[in-house]
C-alpha cells in the first residue's frame, strides 16, 4: 500500500535533504519539547523536597502518561481534520495558556496554602502544569504526519531519526537541567523560564508556513458528515487493513509492558551500586546513547527493511536486559543501557517509516494517536505492579529464601540481587516474545508491504 499524499509531498523541492520548513519544525519541537519535560520534572522534584510525599509524586509521575495515552487518539482525530500548522499552534497556544495558569497561581498562592495537599490550589497547580506539558508532548504526532507531508519518501526514514535526536537532546537537557534549575534557583524561576520559552515558541510557529491542502471533510455512506470527535474505530480499521500492522503495534505495546520494569526499578538498581550524584552524572552520559543512535539513523537511514530493523533491535535490547544484571557491576549497567537507548531511536524511526509507508496520509493522525494510547499505557501499569512484587516477593527470595539458595553462589545474593533476577527474567521473556514474532505469518505478511 501506498501513502495518499497531499499534492507538495511527493514533488517536496528538497530531493538532497531535508526541507528548510522541517528543520525549522524541528527547532521548534525542540523548544517545547524541553519546555514540557523539564517543567514537569522540575514541578515532581519541587512537591517532593517540599512535601516528602511519595503519594504525591506517584501521582503526578504517574499522570503524565496515563494522560498523554488518553488524549493521544483524540489529539490524532484532530490532527486528521485540521491543517497540521493548526495543530501545531494549537499545543502550543494550550500550552502557553496553562503555563500562564500554573505561573500566575505560583505567584499569587502562599506556600504554606499551595503546598497543602488537601488544597485546591496545589492540584490547580499540578492540573495547569500537566496539561500544558502533555498539550507539548502531544506535538509528536502531528510531528511524524508532517515527515509524510513535508520529506520525499526515500529519506522519512533519516526524518525520523532527526525527530529521534530532537527527543534524545530534550532528554538530555532535562536531566541535567531540572535538578539544577530547582537546587539553585527554585520553582519560580522554572515556571517564568518555561513560560518565556513556550512563548517564544509559539511566536515562532506562527512564522512557519507549511504548503497542505485543506482536509477534506470525511462523510458515512449515507453522505452525511462523520461526527465523533475521537475516532478510535477510524484508527483500528486503518491498522487492521495492512497484513501484519496489528503484530507490529501489538509487539511495542507488549515491549513497553515489558520496559514498565525500568520505570518501576532502574532507579533503585541503580542507587544500590553507586551514590545519588554518581548516578545523576552517569545518567548525564548515558542519555548521550538515544542522541547518538538519532544522528545514526539520520546520517545512514535504515534501508529498504525497516520491519527486520525493528525486530533484530528488540533482540538485542531484550538480550541486553537479560545480561546486564547478573552481576552487582556498575560498568555492566552503563554499558547495557548505552545499548538500550542507543538502539531506541532506531527502533522507534523505523516503526514510524513503516507505519509512514501503510497507512494513508489523510488517516495517520488517528494512528500515530492510538499507537500513543497503546504504547504509553502499558508501561506505567507494569511500572505500578513491579516496585511491589520486587519488594515483597524477588527482593527477600534472593536474600534470604529459595532464590538465594538456588542461584546465590554464582548470581549473588542480596536486595540489589532480587532486583537482577526481574531484569534477566524480563529479558528472557522479551527474547522469546520477538522470536516468535520473527517467526509469524503476521511479520511475513507485513514485509511484503514494508
Amino acid at each position: 500500500m501506498t501513502d495518499t499524499l497531499p499534492p507538495r509531498a511527493a514533488d517536496s523541492p528538497s530531493t538532497t535533504g531535508m526541507p528548510s520548513v522541517f528543520k525549522r519544525l524541528l527547532v521548534n519541537t525542540l523548544a517545547t519539547g524541553i519546555t514540557s519535560s523539564f517543567l514537569w520534572f522540575a514541578l515532581t522534584f519541587w512537591v517532593y523536597l517540599e512535601t516528602r510525599s511519595v503519594v504525591a509524586t506517584g501521582v503526578i509521575g504517574g499522570s503524565f502518561s496515563i494522560s498523554s495515552a488518553v488524549l493521544g487518539p483524540a489529539f490524532g482525530t484532530f490532527v486528521d481534520r485540521h491543517r497540521k500548522h493548526t495543530a501545531l499552534v494549537a499545543t502550543t497556544a494550550i500550552s502557553s495558556a496553562c503555563f500562564v495558569v500554573a505561573t500566575a497561581v505560583f505567584v499569587a498562592v502562599d506556600s504554606e496554602s499551595l503546598l497543602r495537599l488537601r488544597s485546591p490550589w496545589f492540584w490547580l497547580l499540578v492540573a495547569s502544569t500537566l496539561f500544558g506539558s502533555v498539550a507539548g508532548q502531544l506535538r509528536s504526532i502531528v510531528l511524524s504526519t508532517c515527515v509524510t507531508l513535508l520529506v520525499p519518501e526515500d529519506r522519512r526514514d533519516r526524518a525520523n531519526g532527526m525527530v529521534g535526536t530532537v527527543t534524545g537532546m530534550s532528554f538530555a537537557i532535562t536531566s541535567v537541567f531540572s535538578g539544577l534549575v530547582i537546587g539553585g534557583l527554585g520553582m519560580g524561576w522554572a515556571y517564568y523560564l518555561a513560560l518565556a520559552l513556550t512563548l517564544v515558541a509559539l511566536a515562532h510557529i506562527v512564522t512557519i508556513r507549511l504548503d497542505e491542502p485543506e482536509p477534506e471533510p470525511e462523510r458515512l455512506a449515507d453522505g452525511a458528515e462523520r461526527p465523533p470527535a475521537v475516532d478510535v474505530r477510524g484508527a483500528v480499521e486503518a491498522i487492521r487493513a495492512v497484513p501484519g500492522l496489528p503484530m507490529l503495534i501489538g509487539l511495542a505495546a507488549f515491549n513497553n509492558l515489558l520496559a514498565g520494569v525500568f520505570m518501576a526499578l532502574m532507579d533503585a538498581y541503580g542507587l544500590e551500586l553507586v551514590s545519588v550524584e554518581a548516578w545523576g552524572l552517569l545518567w548525564g552520559f548515558i542519555s548521550l546513547a538515544f542522541i547518538a543512535g538519532g544522528l545514526f539513523v539520520a546520517r545512514y537511514g535504515l534501508g529498504s527493511r525497516p520491519l527486520r530493523i525493528v525486530l533484530a533491535g528488540n533482540l538485542v535490547n531484550w538480550g541486553v536486559c537479560s545480561v546486564f544484571a547478573v552481576r552487582s557491576s556498575i560498568a555492566l549497567v552503563v554499558v547495557g543501557m548505552v545499548v538500550w537507548l542507543g538502539l531506541i531511536p532506531v527502533i522507534e524511526a523505523a516503526e514510524q517509516t513503516i507505519l509512514q509507508r501503510s497507512i494513508p496520509y489523510e488517516r495517520q493522525g488517528r494512528v500515530f494517536g492510538f499507537a500513543q494510547l497503546v504504547e504509553n499505557a502499558a508501561s506505567p501499569l507494569t511500572a505500578f505492579l513491579m516496585a511491589p512484587l520486587a519488594e515483597t516477593v524477588f527482593m527477600p527470595l534472593m536474600t534470604d529464601g529459595v532464590g538465594a539458595d538456588l542461584i546465590g553462589d554464582w548470581f549473588g545474593t542480596g536486595p540489589d540481587r532480587g532486583i537482577g533476577v526481574m531484569f534477566t527474567v524480563a529479558g528472557i521473556t522479551g527474547i522469546v516474545v520477538t522470536a516468535l514474532a520473527w517467526r509469524s505469518r503476521s511479520y511475513r505478511r507485513l514485509a511484503t508491504q514494508a
